[in-house]
């Protein structure tokens, strides 16, 4: 359990864990590939490029590719799994209309607004993030996160991804906030809650795409199930 008497400020992750990446992710290449008359069945698309994502999510964590390389390879192999020849410009449209466009979707997992005007109530609420800096602000403004939120801290600003302890110190140096007084609520057992927890946070893993069970903190597999570990 958490001890909630201790805490006066609370990190979120953003992306699978109040902005419903997998949703709008469908939703923005369903508008590319109707835009650019590819026939192409976006379910058997997104069957082969959701892992591919997170594979590649995690080598861009580890420092193993940048963020060219990241934009570019989840889409590569995700042809090269379905047997479709395109070109590498063609990638590189895709890629650059992905993110012109992503943001622009603004769907959220339930509960985020009620959940979070209930903390606001007693919390500071602060967004930790390994997303790309622009396209991460976009989403929060766009779908009407901001005003929930004192700080919002990108990977791609700080210059260490999570669960790298940097980008977590320098968060909560901004804060003004020590480890024993801060939570972190995100969906990565890697990057959100062991990088939180080295640093002496207490941690919520909101299993959003069913990561193995542990018992490193507590799980929940809803939004709404966060406000009854407060009370």
């Amino acid at each position: 359990m958490i001890d909630s008497n201790v805490i006066t400020d609370i990190f979120f992750d953003l992306d699978h864990t109040l902005w419903d990446f997998e949703k709008n992710s469908a939703l923005t290449f369903d508008l590319i590939f109707n835009k650019l008359n590819f026939s192409l069945d976006c379910e058997e698309f997104l069957m082969h490029y959701v892992p591919i994502n997170h594979a590649c999510w995690k080598l861009y964590r580890e420092n193993k590719i940048d963020q060219k390389e990241l934009r570019l390879r989840r889409l590569s192999e995700t042809f090269y799994a379905l047997n479709r020849v395109v070109s590498n410009e063609q990638i590189e449209v895709i890629s650059d209309l992905y993110i012109e466009n992503l943001s622009s979707f603004t769907h959220l997992f339930d509960g985020t607004h009620e959940l979070l005007e209930n903390l606001k109530q007693k919390y500071k609420l602060h967004i930790i993030t390994n997303g790309f800096e622009q396209v991460q602000h976009f989403k929060i403004s766009n779908s009407g996160l901001a005003p929930y939120f004192e700080h919002t801290f990108t990977a791609e600003k700080i210059g260490y991804k999570k669960p790298h302890p940097q980008i977590f110190q320098q968060a909560l140096q901004k804060a003004q906030v020590i480890p024993e007084n801060a939570l972190m609520i995100g969906d990565s057992l890697e990057a959100d809650i062991s990088g939180a927890l080295h640093l002496g946070m207490q941690a919520i893993h909101f299993n959003s795409h069913n990561e193995p069970e542990h018992t490193k903190c507590p799980i929940v597999y809803s939004l709404s199930e966060i406000n009854l570990l407060f009370n």
